[in-house]
């Protein structure tokens, strides 16, 4: 049914008022081409600080952006006060296409991943050779996620005072993994904080690893400009520690005045991602069939692998590959182990 007469006019039409009394919305959202560009440092409570221009910047997710979330190591747009003075607030709103993710989720049952780091383009893993106890299977669980993100593996080991780490070096030998040992003296000393710094240089590095192995320690030795609180003590009963980190925080290992922002790769002096201790590493996000690009040797064996092959059953053509001297048997011994990690606890 016609509900107006054919010469109507504006008076006539009946429109919806604005409660609000501010202007009605629209579906034409700005481009944002002068936004500045900018790099996560941390997220607490919904603020961001960012750095922009060498200065940190703390700024909020613009509405726009939805349920879109941005992490520490984020390459994000801004507008708004860029001047990093006390009570200002910027406003993040564009979130850049990421070039890695970390990401893990609370257990292998959970369906919600969580991003750990973004952008980062190493994962150094530190576990402690003793007190608490080396978890081999949280540290396979680790290397998955980096794998899967796009990461290089890094292999710490702290505490080599307390125990050897030959066999632990036996097991990840095959993985070809970069690897530093340190021990308490050396940190205190300095020495071990310098071969670290050496695998950093030029990249964005997150740092991983159980609750009470070091971690903190080994970043504050990294970055003493920023110290952050160290570890808590390690419980003799349940050979865990205390949580000391509770959010991820980028830092640089050396600021200088023409690098205020990192290159993905290479350039600059490299950054550290301290994050918070972990007690589990859940990999319900991971799809196994990407793990095997980690392995250019043992890729091309799986050419004649039926559909969907797990890389774990009768019918693998990796078994004949690797028969056929194409690629070493400790090889794929590994990437079978790593590729069991989703079907197994970390305590196991």
């Amino acid at each position: 049914m016609r509900r107006y007469g054919k010469h109507t006019d504006e008076d006539d039409i009946r429109t919806r008022p604005n409660r609000k009394g501010n202007r009605p919305r629209s579906n034409i959202r700005p481009k944002h081409e002068d936004a500045a560009e900018g790099m996560v440092l941390t997220v607490d409570r919904g603020r961001l600080t960012c750095l922009v221009d060498g200065r940190a910047i703390v700024a909020m997710k613009a509405r726009e952006l939805g349920r879109k979330a941005a992490v520490v190591g984020d390459r994000v747009a801004l507008v708004g006060d860029l001047s990093g003075t006390k009570d200002t607030l910027a406003r993040i709103v564009r979130i850049e296409e990421r070039a890695s993710v970390l990401r893990r989720t609370a257990d292998d049952d959970d369906p919600y991943e969580r991003v750990v780091v973004a952008n980062a383009d190493q994962l150094a893993v530190v576990t402690a050779l003793a007190d608490p106890e080396p978890r081999p299977r949280l540290i396979d669980r680790c290397l998955v996620a980096a794998y899967d993100g796009g990461l290089e593996p890094l292999l710490v080991m702290t505490k080599s005072d307390l125990a050897p780490p030959d066999k632990l070096l036996e097991l990840y030998g095959a993985l070809d993994i970069p690897y530093v040992v340190t021990s308490r003296e050396e940190l205190e000393n300095g020495d071990a904080a310098d071969r670290v710094r050496a695998h950093l240089a030029g990249k964005i590095t997150a740092f991983v690893g159980h609750s009470g192995v070091g971690k903190t320690t080994l970043v504050n030795a990294l970055v003493p400009e920023d110290r952050r609180r160290t570890t808590g003590h390690v419980n003799a009963v349940t050979g865990r520690g205390r949580h000391t980190t509770t959010s991820a925080l980028a830092l640089p290992l050396e600021v200088t005045a023409d690098s205020s922002l990192p290159e993905p790769g290479g350039g600059g002096k490299g950054w550290v991602v301290d994050t918070p201790g972990v007690r589990s590493f859940g990999l319900a996000h991971i799809d196994p069939s990407r793990v095997i690009h980690a392995f250019p040797d043992l890729e091309p064996g799986t050419e004649g692998c039926p559909r969907a092959c797990s890389h774990d059953e009768p019918d693998c053509a990796l078994d004949a590959w690797v028969a056929e001297g194409h690629a070493d048997p400790a090889r794929l011994y590994s990437l079978r182990r790593l590729l069991a990690t989703r079907e197994r606890k970390e305590g196991d």
